[in-house]
């Protein structure tokens, strides 16, 4: 490797992590404005918190721990298992939406909607949380596949494996940021 490529591949990394706290900073401000609004007099504080939300959290901590096998994998130059634990990371996060939306549905079961008459400023607030983390979380699934494309036509060989390792980055900040909004919204009530 040339001394620019390291200075680019420097620069792209420094672009990620400016990238991951400005979210962070985002979801700190919305945990924040969480915290504040909690004082108001139509807070709800025995709002059920759906089982949906729960078994999305394992899946996505096991995404995370198929994807670092990933990485371990194409590290140890093991292709074929990088590939198919890649495409598991994948659709354990298919199944995580799914559990996200039957969410969702719960709350709406229990009668809360994000807006209007059926709404609490509880719920809309939880429904902003998960829908931009699901925003984020789909530019995280765009990630996986264009890592699993580059998988399949050979591109991560040697050293060259810059875009896998910043893939792997993002996919476990995407995971750290939704256990940290579940159990959050789970114990600040």
């Amino acid at each position: 490797m040339d001394e620019l490529e390291i200075k680019q591949n420097k620069a792209k990394k420094m672009m990620l992590w400016v990238g991951m706290i400005s979210m962070a900073m985002t979801f700190a401000g919305l945990t924040s404005a969480y915290v504040v609004s909690s004082t108001r007099a139509d807070w709800l504080s025995q709002f059920q918190m759906p089982s949906a939300f729960a078994i999305s959290t394992v899946i996505i901590f096991l995404s995370s721990m198929t994807f670092y096998m990933a990485k371990k994998a194409l590290m140890a130059q093991k292709l074929n298992s990088a590939k198919t634990l890649v495409l598991t990371t994948f659709l354990l996060a298919t199944s995580f939406i799914y559990f996200q939306f039957r969410g969702f549905g719960d709350i709406i079961a229990q009668g809360y909607y994000f807006t209007g008459a059926e709404s609490s400023i509880t719920t809309s607030f939880l429904y902003v949380l998960v829908l931009l983390h699901l925003a984020h979380l789909f530019a995280g699934i765009i990630v996986l596949l264009v890592v699993y494309y580059r998988l399949l036509k050979g591109r991560y060989t040697g050293s060259n494996t810059l875009g896998f390792e910043m893939a792997h980055l993002f996919w476990h900040f995407l995971d750290v940021l939704w256990i940290y909004l579940y159990v959050f919204v789970l114990l600040y009530r």
